[in-house]
C-alpha cells in the first residue's frame, strides 16, 4: 500500500471514531433528555431545593379572670439578597448603599456605618443572596427597617428578607412561671402546662420551599410560607392572677425571714377543685429565691403532724374514740421508740384537746392501741382513701406517695404504725395533704385538683374540664362535723389560736416535722414546717397549704408557716365580697352619680344597678365606652372586629389588657388609673403581634 493510501485510511478511520462517538454522545443526550429526564430533573430539584417546616403560633394561656399569662409573639431574623430585582443594578446599589449602612449602624447601634458599608459591599462583590443582617427584630422595628434605604424600593425588591419565627413571653414574668412551664429543644414533652397541653397549644406547622444557595445556605423561594400554619388553640387556667401574686410574694416573705431553704404554697377551690394560686421557691443565693423545682407536686415528704387528720379520721369512723374521750399526753414507749410532745404533757386531756394541741403521743397511743392488733385495719382506711395513688394531675411531674402497709419489707410491726398516726414513715406531697383537708371542707368529697378548666379555639369553647371525683364520701357525715369542730378548735383553743381572726373563720391543723437529711438521718435535725387549712370554716370556699423547708431558728409551724397562711387568707377575704356576712344597708358620702368607665358591661351594669343609678344603654356588645355623665350614665358599643384597634380608652388597665390581649397585640403600659391614650388610633388596622402603648392617669 502507497503512503498516500495509508494515510487516508487512517484519516477515514480517525474521522470514523470521532463520528462514531459523536453520535453516541447524541443518543445518550436524547436519553438523558427525553427518557430519563424527569427522573434526573426530581433527583435536581430534591438537592436545591426542599420544604421546611413553619413553626405555628403557639396558643395563648390564660389565667382564670382573664389576665394573659403566656403568649407568642413574631420575631424575625433579618436578611439580604444583594442581587434582587430592584437593587441588582450596579449603579442603584453603590450609590445606596451607604446611606442604608448608616441607618442600620444608627438603629442597631452595634457597628460603625464604615463597618456596615464594608460588610455590604463585600457581600455585594461574593453575590450573596441570603445575607445575615440581624437576629430577634420585632415587628415595630422591622416596619421601621423596610423604610430604610434599598430596602424600600418596591414591595419585595429592596433585597430584604425577614423570616419569621415565634417568641414565647409570660406577661407577668415570674408569676406562677413554673405552673405555665415551657417548651425547648431540650425538653422532648415540656414543662408545666405548656407541655401538657402541647397538642393543644402547638397548632399545626406549615411548609416553605427553600433553595440552596451558594455556601450550603437554604433561602426561601418565596416571601409567605406555601402551607400557612395554623396557630395553636387557647389554655384557660384556674390561675387568679391577684390570688397568685399574693401567694408568691407571702411566700418569699417568709422564706426570707426565716432564711429557709425552700417552700410552697398552694390555694385551691374548695367545691371546684380549682387551683387559684400555686407558688414553688428555692434558695438560690443568700436571701435570693427562685422557682426552680415543683414541690407542690412532686415534693414528697413526710407529712409531720398535718397527718393526724387522717389517723383521727380512722379512729372516729371505726367508733374506737370519740372527742369527749379521755387520753394521756406527754411520753408515749413502743419498743425501740420513745414517743415525746416537744411542749410536754398537758395532763389527761380529750380526744379533741389532744388534736387541737398537737399531741404526738396521744394519737400514737390511740392508734397503736386500738389496731395493734389488727394494723392493716388501720391502712386499709388510708388505702381506701387512695392517699397511696397520684392525684392524676393535668401537668406532669406528680411524685408517686408512698404510704406503708403491713406487707411491706420495711414495716416494723412494734414501731410503724405508731410513727405512721403522727405523719412519719411516709412520702405524701404538699398538694396530696391539701386534698384530703379539702375534702373534709367540701362536706366530704374528695376531688382531684385541677388547674386548667377550658380550651378555645378562635375563642369557642372546644373541651372544658371538671375536677375528677376520687371519692363521693370520705367518711361519715357524723365523723365529718366532729372533725370539722376539732379544726376550729385548733385557732380557738390550740396551736393555731394566735393566728385566729375576729372578722371570719379558720379551720386547719399545724405541722411540725424532721424531715431526714437524705440518708443521713435525723442526725442534722431538719424541719418542716407546715399549715393546712380552708376558710371561712362555717361555709369554706378556699383551702390552703403553706409548707416551708428547713427554716432557721424558730420552727413551729404556728409561727413560720402560720403568718403567710394568715396573710392569704385576710387577704383573699378582704377583697371576695361573697364570703362576709350580711351586713345592714347604709347610704353615705357623696349621692351624686359617680364617674362613669369604659369596661365589660355586665360587670358595669351589675354596680350601677346595685347603687340605683339611671343608666341608658345604647350598647348590647360585652365591651362598651361611656359617653356622658351629666345626665344619667350613657353608653355605646364598642366595636370588637378582627384585625381593627379597639377604643380602649376610658377602662381600666384589667379590660384595657384583656381587649387587647384578644386582639393579638403586645401591650407596654405607662402610668395609673384609667386609660387615658393609645398609641394606636382606634379602627386602625393591626397585626398580631404589633407593639401598643396605653397612657393610664
Amino acid at each position: 500500500m502507497s503512503i498516500r493510501a495509508n494515510i487516508l485510511l487512517r484519516v477515514y478511520l480517525s474521522f470514523g471514531l470521532i463520528v462514531l462517538f459523536a453520535v453516541a454522545v447524541l443518543v445518550r443526550l436524547c436519553d438523558v433528555q427525553f427518557v430519563e429526564g424527569q427522573k434526573w430533573r426530581a433527583m435536581a430539584d430534591s438537592l436545591s431545593t426542599k420544604y421546611v417546616s413553619v413553626e405555628a403560633a403557639r396558643g395563648n394561656i390564660y389565667s382564670v379572670d382573664g389576665s394573659l399569662l403566656a403568649t407568642s409573639i413574631p420575631e424575625y431574623e433579618l436578611r439580604m439578597d444583594t442581587y434582587a430585582g430592584g437593587i441588582s443594578d450596579k449603579e442603584l446599589f453603590d450609590s445606596k448603599v451607604d446611606s442604608l449602612a448608616f441607618s442600620l449602624s444608627r438603629f442597631f447601634k452595634d457597628k460603625s456605618a464604615k463597618e456596615y458599608s464594608r460588610y455590604l459591599r463585600a457581600a455585594r462583590r461574593d453575590s450573596a443572596r441570603y445575607l445575615l443582617i440581624r437576629r430577634k427584630v420585632g415587628y415595630q422595628e422591622l416596619k421601621t427597617i423596610r423604610t430604610f434605604p434599598l430596602f424600600n424600593v418596591g414591595k419585595y425588591t429592596g433585597g430584604l428578607i425577614a423570616v419569621q419565627q415565634n417568641k414565647r413571653i409570660l406577661p407577668f414574668k415570674y408569676l406562677a412561671a413554673r405552673t405555665i412551664g415551657y417548651k425547648n429543644e431540650n425538653v422532648s414533652n415540656g414543662v408545666g402546662l405548656e407541655g401538657a397541653f402541647g397538642e393543644y397549644i402547638n397548632g399545626e406547622s406549615g411548609k416553605r420551599l427553600v433553595q440552596r444557595i451558594s455556601g450550603g445556605v437554604w433561602m426561601p423561594v418565596n416571601d409567605e410560607a406555601e402551607i400557612a400554619p395554623k396557630e395553636g388553640a387557647d389554655i384557660i387556667s384556674t390561675i387568679d392572677i391577684n390570688m397568685q401574686d399574693l401567694a408568691q410574694n407571702a411566700l418569699e416573705k417568709q422564706l426570707k425571714l426565716s432564711d429557709a431553704h425552700h417552700g410552697a404554697v398552694i390555694l385551691m377551690e374548695v367545691a371546684t377543685g380549682e387551683i387559684r394560686a400555686i407558688a414553688n421557691y428555692t434558695r438560690v443565693a443568700k436571701g435570693e429565691y427562685k422557682e426552680t423545682f415543683n414541690y407542690a407536686i412532686a415534693g414528697n415528704q413526710d407529712p409531720g403532724s398535718t397527718f393526724k387528720l387522717a389517723s383521727y379520721m380512722a379512729l372516729l369512723e371505726d367508733e374506737k374514740v370519740d372527742t369527749n374521750s379521755m387520753i394521756g399526753t406527754g411520753n408515749y414507749q413502743v419498743p425501740g421508740k420513745l414517743i415525746k410532745d416537744s411542749h410536754g404533757s398537758i395532763g389527761v386531756v380529750t380526744v379533741k384537746k389532744a388534736f387541737t394541741e398537737s399531741s404526738n403521743a396521744a394519737i400514737a397511743q390511740m392508734v397503736n392501741t386500738h389496731y395493734r392488733n389488727d394494723q392493716s385495719a388501720f391502712t386499709d382506711h388510708l388505702y381506701r382513701w387512695h392517699l397511696n395513688e397520684k392525684l392524676g394531675l393535668q401537668i406532669p411531674g406528680e411524685a408517686q406517695p408512698v404510704v406503708k402497709n403491713p406487707n411491706n419489707k420495711s414495716w416494723n410491726k412494734n414501731m410503724t404504725l405508731a410513727q405512721m398516726a403522727y405523719g412519719y414513715e411516709m412520702q405524701l406531697t404538699p398538694l396530696k395533704m391539701l386534698s384530703f383537708y379539702n375534702a373534709v371542707a367540701n362536706n366530704g368529697k374528695y376531688v382531684a385538683p385541677i388547674f386548667v378548666k377550658e380550651i378555645r379555639k378562635l375563642g369557642n369553647p372546644i373541651e372544658q374540664f371538671k375536677a375528677r371525683v376520687i371519692n363521693e364520701k370520705i367518711c361519715s357525715d357524723a365523723t365529718l362535723g366532729k372533725l370539722r369542730a376539732m379544726l376550729e378548735g385548733v385557732f380557738t383553743e390550740g396551736t393555731g389560736k394566735s393566728l385566729a381572726s375576729k372578722f371570719y373563720k379558720i379551720a386547719g391543723k399545724t405541722g411540725t416535722a424532721q424531715v431526714a437529711d437524705d440518708n443521713k438521718g435525723y442526725a442534722k435535725k431538719q424541719y418542716q414546717s407546715s399549715f393546712c387549712g380552708y376558710f371561712p370554716a362555717d361555709n369554706p370556699k378556699y383551702s390552703l397549704i403553706v409548707v416551708i423547708n428547713e427554716p432557721k431558728g424558730a420552727y413551729y409551724a404556728a409561727a413560720v408557716a402560720g403568718p403567710p397562711f394568715r396573710e392569704i387568707a385576710d387577704r383573699i377575704y378582704a377583697r371576695d365580697a361573697q364570703m362576709y356576712n350580711a351586713v345592714e344597708e347604709h347610704l353615705v358620702g357623696n349621692t351624686q352619680n359617680p364617674e362613669a368607665k369604659a369596661g365589660q358591661s355586665k360587670a358595669v351594669k351589675k354596680v350601677y344597678n346595685a347603687f340605683g343609678i339611671k343608666t341608658l344603654y345604647a350598647a348590647k356588645s360585652d365591651y362598651f365606652n361611656a359617653v356622658d355623665t351629666n345626665n344619667g350614665v350613657v353608653y355605646e358599643d364598642l366595636s370588637m372586629l378582627k384585625g381593627v384597634m379597639p377604643n380602649v380608652k376610658g377602662m381600666g388597665l384589667k379590660d384595657a389588657l384583656y381587649l387587647l390581649g384578644n386582639a393579638g397585640l403586645k401591650t407596654r403600659v405607662k402610668g395609673s388609673g384609667k386609660v387615658m391614650g393609645q398609641s394606636i388610633l382606634a379602627g386602625s388596622k393591626i397585626g398580631r403581634g404589633l407593639l401598643v402603648q396605653i397612657e393610664l392617669q
